[in-house]
């Protein structure tokens, strides 16, 4: 998966039918959408308890916007090492990186990426 370095839109991006036609394969797959008001440009995605922001590209497609995480508190986390422990962090709320909620964020990531790549 493709990361592309996140640029603040001046707006909400206006969708194509194109882009309707990949979201709704989303759909198909068993993702919902999730707003994020911080990232008014971009679409939330979300499945197994983890989500990404996808950005619409000009071409009708989406390209991954940020490095997908496991939500906390509704919000997208990251990952981090303290000691010996992983956790998922979002602001001052943590949720322990156990083996299922690492697992869960690895197929979401393959998941995703094959349906960018479709």
């Amino acid at each position: 998966m493709t990361l592309t370095r996140y640029t603040p839109p001046a707006q909400a991006a206006e969708l194509t039918e194109e882009h309707t036609r990949r979201l709704q394969n989303f759909l198909t797959n068993g993702y919902e959408f999730q707003l994020f008001e911080l990232f008014p440009g971009f679409v939330g995605v979300k499945k197994y308890g983890c989500a990404a922001l996808l950005r619409p590209m000009p071409d009708g497609t989406f390209s991954a916007g940020a490095q997908a995480g496991y939500l906390v508190e509704g919000n997208i986390s990251v990952k981090i090492e303290q000691g010996r422990e992983e956790w998922f962090v979002w602001k001052q709320h943590r949720e322990a990186a156990t083996p299922e909620r690492k697992e869960q964020l690895s197929k979401f990531e393959k998941e995703l990426a094959s349906l960018l790549e479709a």
